[in-house]
């Protein structure tokens, strides 16, 4: 996980939502991102989904059963869809998003049999840095956020 908070730092220093995603093999990190989605102009360039494009290239396969990924934030659905369609052998996350998380705070996509199969998901895993990070980016960008007419 503190590989995955260096990630975060990287794409807070470039104005991004401060979310880094690292995925291992056997306690080999095969792939790391974090938020591009400003910079590339892509709502779906979250930390995991570049961490799961790079590891299946690293990997030569589509399919990641035998690894685990490890995530700043709870992954949203998009996220969580993406990890079910990689075949993730498990998924742990630092801060969960009670508002749009979908590995246990408002909805178990990753763990949903309806699905076909299931991803094991956790929170919590360094839960206080994690929420550090997100919670000094947005107060930075409520200060520094345009006031509007009074």
């Amino acid at each position: 996980m503190r590989l995955a908070l260096a990630e975060a730092d990287i794409a807070a220093r470039e104005g991004e939502i401060p979310v880094g995603a690292v995925i291992a093999r056997g306690g080999e990190v095969i792939s790391r991102a974090h938020n591009r989605c400003e910079a590339l102009g892509d709502p779906t360039a979250h930390a995991e989904t570049l961490a799961i494009r790079e590891a299946v290239r690293a990997a030569g396969a589509r399919g990641l059963s035998d690894c685990v990924m490890y995530a700043t934030l709870e992954p949203c659905a998009m996220c969580a869809g993406a990890i079910r369609l990689a075949r993730l052998g498990g998924v742990y996350y630092g801060a969960p998003d009670e508002r749009q998380g979908c590995c246990g705070s408002v909805y178990r996509l990753t763990e949903d049999p309806a699905l076909g199969g299931i991803i094991p998901a956790g929170g919590g895993v360094l839960a206080r840095e994690c929420r550090a990070r997100l919670a000094a980016f947005f107060g930075a960008l409520r200060r520094t956020a345009p006031r509007g007419k009074e």
